[in-house]
């Protein structure tokens, strides 16, 4: 299928790199007309730079209500409305044990990871019940699914997600608008690195190696996920292919919540 979104506009956060940027990518190549929010100025202004005048910048911290609020208000401006709304950006704290948790990048995890998306799921919702509707997808994590040790702030921050994101549907069903969520694992991002950044380059590359490995070993899939298949699920819950999905939580994941992985065969 193509221009599946035409005639379109989203608002995508954390959008001018990994993750976020192939959404925007996608959104733009089937037709909408996409705004990128982003702390990475440089990154979104070369991105919508690059995209054309179907894409636009704007500098965003999604921690703060007011910024995403004037966000959703320019997108409307500049675009004419808003259709599709992407709560992506996010962030994660340093690997440590709990024993060792001070909890000092709590409330700066919380307030991107879930207000973040609390905000921008009401503002775009706003706009949408007085227009007809629309669709807005969260992005949490296979870590707000799954249990496992380290950064226990970032799984909290993604299992709230995941709560909120079901109890926003039921509510917003009223208005015709859909609420999904996308929880990606095993996706190569900045965000393993970005965790333990505190260590020298060497023992950092090996740090996260070992990490991918262990996210390969758990996943029933051979193949190697990429932001393109996150994009694909965020296309099919911005287009009338999931007209009648609201709700729900898709891992993008290789199977890894689905279970252990049997290893031998013979």
């Amino acid at each position: 299928m193509v221009n599946e979104l035409a005639g379109k506009v989203a608002v995508v956060t954390g959008g001018a790199s990994g993750i976020g940027r192939g959404m925007v990518e996608r959104f733009v190549a089937e037709g909408a007309r996409v705004v990128i929010a982003d702390v990475e100025e440089g990154l979104g202004a070369q991105l919508a730079a690059a995209l054309g005048p179907d894409a636009l910048f704007r500098r965003t911290d999604v921690s703060d209500p007011e910024q995403v609020g004037e966000l959703v208000a320019a997108a409307v401006e500049r675009f004419g409305g808003l259709h599709v709304m992407v709560n992506n950006a996010g962030v994660s704290g340093p690997l440590r044990r709990l024993l060792d948790e001070d909890f000092e990048d709590f409330h700066r995890i919380m307030a991107v990871n879930v207000l973040g998306v609390m905000a921008g799921t009401r503002d775009a919702a706003r706009h949408m019940a007085a227009n007809g509707g629309g669709s807005i997808i969260n992005v949490s994590s296979i870590g707000g699914i799954q249990a496992g040790g380290g950064v226990m702030t970032y799984r909290a921050s993604k299992a709230a997600v995941i709560q909120f994101t079901k109890s926003a549907a039921i509510e917003l069903a009223h208005y015709e608008i859909r609420v999904n969520a996308i929880a990606p694992g095993n996706i190569p991002t900045p965000l393993v690195a970005k965790s333990a950044a505190n260590m020298d380059p060497e023992k950092l590359e090996r740090f996260e190696a070992k990490i991918r490995q262990t996210m390969r070993d758990d996943r029933p899939l051979k193949r190697e996920g990429t932001s393109d298949d996150i994009a694909e699920a965020a296309l099919y819950f911005a287009t009338d292919r999931s007209r009648y999905v609201t709700g729900t939580v898709l891992p993008v994941d290789g199977g890894t919540v689905a279970g252990k992985v049997i290893r031998d065969r013979r």
